[in-house]
């Protein structure tokens, strides 16, 4: 498996390429290419966390630019929250996350808790 740190801008460069190719055609779960898939979608958001901080980022924000720098979408969302409609309504802010969204999206994302039990305003 060629997957090395992302130390550099060229580095981070090449894993986005090397990631970019898995979103027409996405990988087995489980997989070699699956795993590889995960380990830089890992490594792209790690780097991404320490060079281009969302200070000011809310927690939908935030969710927002993690689901578009790893290549999921609002289905791979639902899928981890476990119902569609759910993971819409926290998109539209029609609904907060809870305390047990968090905790998913951190253990199996890696997402900083942090950075999801800021304060937030909900759509009216």
């Amino acid at each position: 498996m060629d997957i090395r740190p992302i130390k550099t801008d060229v580095d981070y460069e090449w894993a986005l390429a090397e990631v970019t190719r898995y979103f027409e055609q996405q990988p087995e779960p489980g997989s070699m290419e699956g795993d590889r898939f995960d380990v830089l979608s890992d490594l792209i958001a790690a780097y991404e966390e320490r060079h281009f901080p969302l200070p000011g980022a809310d927690p939908v924000e935030a969710l927002r630019a993690f689901l578009e720098a790893t290549g999921r979408t609002q289905q791979d969302l639902a899928a981890l929250l476990g119902s569609a409609p759910r993971a819409s309504e926290i998109l539209r802010r029609k609904r907060a996350l809870t305390v047990d969204m968090i905790g998913k999206l951190s253990k199996e994302w890696g997402i900083p808790a942090d950075v999801l039990v800021r304060p937030y305003r909900l759509a009216a």
